[in-house]
């Protein structure tokens, strides 16, 4: 899945096509990012990411991504 999230976005939502599984990435702040993982009927939280660059916000999306898919 290809993050492309900047650190000025308050929401963002991504779906893997070939799962179909959703990430939904929302912050108050712009430093604290609450992720959610599952499906657009369904997700559930996965944790926080504490990011200050939206490079750094990126890659810990794709971590946390890989973690909950089992290493994929």
């Amino acid at each position: 899945m290809n993050f492309n999230m900047s650190i000025e976005d308050n929401f963002a939502s991504f779906i893997d096509e070939s799962s179909g599984v959703a990430v939904f990435v929302d912050s108050f702040d712009n430093h604290e990012f609450e992720v959610r993982i599952g499906t657009i009927e369904d997700s559930k939280s996965v944790g926080v990411i504490h990011a200050t660059t939206s490079e750094e916000l990126n890659k810990k999306l794709d971590h946390l991504f890989q973690v909950h898919q089992g290493g994929r």
